[in-house]
Order: structure tokens, then sequence, then C-alpha cells
């Protein structure tokens, strides 16, 4: 809302005051949730580092450390994950560019969001499938050092992705809804967060091939 006043240069509208405290927060809102993805990318690069640090003392702690044949289909999951990222770079591509949804632009984000989705649920399933290629060859979470840390570092990974694939269903809902309601700074942290989990998987296959 805005009030028009008289100067001696001609009739000017200044933003009623309400209008202007909606903005200012909504933008504290938007700040306050881009903050809060970073702390929690943080957090989770933290909890990493220390699995990783602990992985490295107990590797050289004793001489029962062998190394596991990691199951081929990783390398298709990684693939995948990492197709993710592309997909949803597009979708997220589509919206910023745009200062108003329309509904062939929200056709086309809503597309590259579900193959996104779709991507995330495949990586899932692939993982699982791991899981059961090692348990065939009897490795387990307690059958030893390198299996145990195989099975945390993989889980541990799927649950902070299922995060991910939430805020995805998130944004599917809203975008289906109402999407002239839609926040781009949800969309924005969701993206950011979404990259965030595809280089921690890299990095974690990294760690598996060379110490597990």
């Amino acid at each position: 809302m805005s009030t028009t006043t008289y100067t001696p240069t001609g009739i000017h509208a200044v933003p009623h005051a309400s209008g202007m405290a909606v903005a200012k927060a909504r933008t504290a809102a938007e700040g306050a949730s881009r903050s809060g993805i970073w702390v929690a990318i943080f957090a989770i690069t933290m909890s990493f580092a220390a699995f990783t640090s602990a992985l490295f003392v107990r590797e050289g702690s004793a001489g029962d450390w062998t190394h596991l044949v990691l199951p081929r289909i990783l390398y298709a999951n990684t693939l995948a994950l990492l197709l993710s990222s592309i997909t949803v770079h597009r979708a997220s591509k589509a919206i910023q560019s745009r200062t108003y949804l329309e509904p062939q632009t929200v056709s086309t984000v809503m597309a590259w969001l579900v193959a996104t989705f779709a991507l995330g649920l495949l990586f899932i399933a692939g993982q699982y499938e791991a899981w059961r290629q090692l348990a065939a060859q009897g490795l387990f979470l307690a059958t030893n050092p390198n299996s145990s840390f195989f099975y945390v570092f993989t889980g541990m990974h799927i649950l902070h992705l299922l995060g991910g694939i939430a805020a995805l269903v998130y944004l599917i809902g809203r975008l289906a809804g109402s999407y002239t309601t839609f926040r781009r700074a949800a969309f924005a942290n969701t993206t950011i967060y979404w990259h965030f989990m595809g280089v921690l998987w890299v990095y974690l296959l990294l760690v598996l091939r060379t110490k597990i």
C-alpha cells in the first residue's frame, strides 16, 4: 500500500508503513532461512569430518583392518545423484530468471523438480541394493570395522538426503497448489542443500574407495 503526498516537484507515492513492515519481515525471514541452511550444512560437514577422523584413527590403531570390494552399483548411484544436481539447477535457473511465474514456467519447473525427486529416490534405492549385496557376502554393520564405517557413512548420508527430498516434496506441493505465493528463497535454499548432498557423496565415495 502507498499514500500520495504533494511536494513542490509534484506528486509522489510513499510506501505505506504496514507495507514496508511486511517487506522488512519477509526479507528478515528469508535471511534467517538462508542462514539456517548454511548452519545446517556446517553442522553436517563437521559431523562427517568427525566420522572421517574416527575412521583414520581406527584404521591405524589395530592390525585387523582390511579393505572391502565396493559394490559397482555405487558408481551408478553417484551418476544418478550428479544428474539430479543438474535437474535441480535447471529448475532453479528457470524460476530465478522470471519476475512472474507463468503457467508454462510452472510446468517446466515442476518437471525438473519431479525429475530431481525421482533421481533422489533412485539413488536411495541403489544404496539399499548396495547394502543387499554386502549382506549377501556376509558383511553387516557389526561384521568388521570396515563394514561398520561403510554402513554408517552411507546410512547417515541417506538420512540427510531424505531431508532434501522432503524439501522437494514441499516445493512441488506449493507449485501444484498456488504458485502465485511461491517463495523463491525456499527454492534457493533447497537447491543449495541438494548440491551440497551431491558434493558430500562424492567426498564419501572417495573415502570409501581409498580407506574402506
